[in-house]
């Protein structure tokens, strides 16, 4: 369903019930597909957690898979520009030109493809000058190789993906969401265990299980796109269409803060699995634990920070900013909700968390520690997402990315590392200067969000004054 279409629209916003409703219809489908999406790399580190050589195995996940989120926040960021565009060309019934520009999205999807794939095959041995454990850094070179084949794949898919969202259409996001996670757990099973005829390949079999999964998904992700009726009137696949230069130059105006703004913020929680693998690997892998059933819960934000982009940039193309600047409103609403819940959850139940990652006592014991700073951090963390989420929607890019640098490298980074060895904090004082970060790009960024929406609100109609 295409936001809004067929509705008689006014210029004041929807009622907020209204409001509340549509962002959670949308933002559901991408919620459950981010969750399943990312349950694949629950699933493989609760597997990798149960092989013999569990610590090295886990710790090599989380340093390999740092370099590999490093560049799937590039990527992430240069395609997300797709999603305003055609959110604000579909409110204003220009559709053929959101699949035009989707068209020449395919271009820069194409081209970043070939860097993501070579950083991630090649690039393991990086891991040393980051003076991660010697004995991390062979099994993370094996996970990275196989690994480095689903690059080209996620790539594709994430451009149909934010096409769809952009277009109003989250369902695919939740379907291809749920088939990864399906897929992932018998190729995981196959491949780190060695059944069915395949070896026993550990680490190594987890990266070709998610490349062989990735595959798949991109597949039925461009199956799904390609037949459902709703794409039709955007004519995506109807024409072929060269290179456009204005046109990608457009989209990267917009795409390459987003990608700054991503790996800025992206970089801050790949620092800290590289600092804290200096310690060696039980705190390495308690950390991982800890941030990654932390990211697993960070879907519910990241996936509303999503809906709120296509509500705010479908009212703007609508031409009505006041409705736009409400739906950001109720998106920071919604949030505060989704991430009480989630720190509560922390708080109550750390040591049942940790358990179900790992029966190693060392490592349950200190992921335990830290999930009560994961909890803390749920707050700003979901504020500051959502709020990026919002300015996308007003193509607002530039200045968000300067913003982040501020709050994540120069405060959450530089904070957390003095902590850790000079404050003598170990893996905790990595975590405060996490919570430093966010809590500075949540303040900086929602105050952003007011300032750029007050800038797009219609002013008073002006009442002229009585005859005399």
């Amino acid at each position: 369903m295409t936001p809004d279409h067929g509705m008689n629209h006014s210029t004041q916003p929807a009622g907020l019930r209204y409001e509340v409703a549509r962002t959670l219809q949308l933002a559901a489908p991408v919620m459950i597909g981010l969750f399943a999406g990312f349950a694949m790399n629950f699933i493989d580190t609760v597997m990798a957690g149960r092989l013999p050589e569990r610590e090295v195995a886990m710790a090599a996940l989380a340093t390999g898979g740092a370099l590999w989120s490093a560049m799937l926040m590039i990527v992430l960021g240069l395609l997300m520009a797709v999603q305003p565009a055609v959110a604000q060309l579909d409110g204003a019934g220009r559709r053929g030109e959101a699949g035009a520009v989707t068209r020449q999205g395919f271009w820069i999807a194409l081209v970043i493809s070939i860097p993501f794939f070579a950083v991630i095959f090649f690039g393991g041995r990086l891991l040393s000058l980051f003076r991660v454990d010697a004995s991390i850094i062979p099994v993370a070179i094996d996970y990275l190789r196989a690994l480095a084949w689903g690059a080209p794949m996620i790539t594709m898919m994430l451009l149909l993906r934010f096409y769809s969202e952009g277009s109003g259409h989250t369902r695919p996001t939740m379907y291809i969401g749920l088939l990864g996670a399906l897929l992932n757990i018998p190729a995981n099973w196959m491949l780190m265990f060695g059944h069915l005829g395949f070896p026993a390949m550990g680490a190594r079999g987890t990266g070709f299980a998610t490349s062989s999964v990735l595959t798949l998904q991109a597949v039925a992700m461009f199956i799904y796109v390609y037949r459902h009726s709703h794409y039709r009137p955007f004519a995506l696949f109807e024409r072929w269409d060269w290179p456009d230069l204005a046109e990608i130059r457009r989209l990267l105006v917009v795409g390459w803060p987003i990608a700054g703004t991503l790996f800025v913020e992206g970089s801050l929680f790949i620092a800290a699995s590289l600092i804290i693998g200096q310690l060696g690997p039980v705190q390495t892998a308690s950390h991982l634990v800890a941030i990654n059933f932390s990211a697993l819960l960070f879907m519910i934000p990241l996936g509303l920070g999503s809906a709120v982009t296509t509500r705010v940039g479908n009212a703007l193309g609508r031409g009505e900013p006041d409705a736009a600047r409400h739906a950001g409103m109720v998106g920071l609403g919604i949030v505060l909700c989704t991430q009480a819940i989630s720190a509560t959850l922390m708080i109550v139940f750390p040591g049942a968390i940790a358990a179900i990652y790992t029966g190693d006592a060392a490592i349950a014991a200190t992921a335990a520690g830290l999930l009560f700073y994961a909890a803390v951090f749920q707050f700003p963390d979901g504020i500051q997402v959502v709020s990026a989420g919002i300015l996308r929607g007003y193509k607002d890019t530039m200045v968000p990315m300067i913003i982040n640098v501020i709050a994540y490298w120069v405060i959450g980074l530089s904070l957390g590392y003095w902590l850790t060895f000079g404050g003598g904090m170990g893996p905790a004082g990595m975590w405060v200067g996490m919570i430093a970060g966010l809590s500075t790009g949540a303040v900086l960024l929602s105050l952003r969000f007011m300032r750029v929406s007050s800038r797009h609100r219609r002013p008073p109609p002006v009442t002229p004054a009585p005859a005399p």
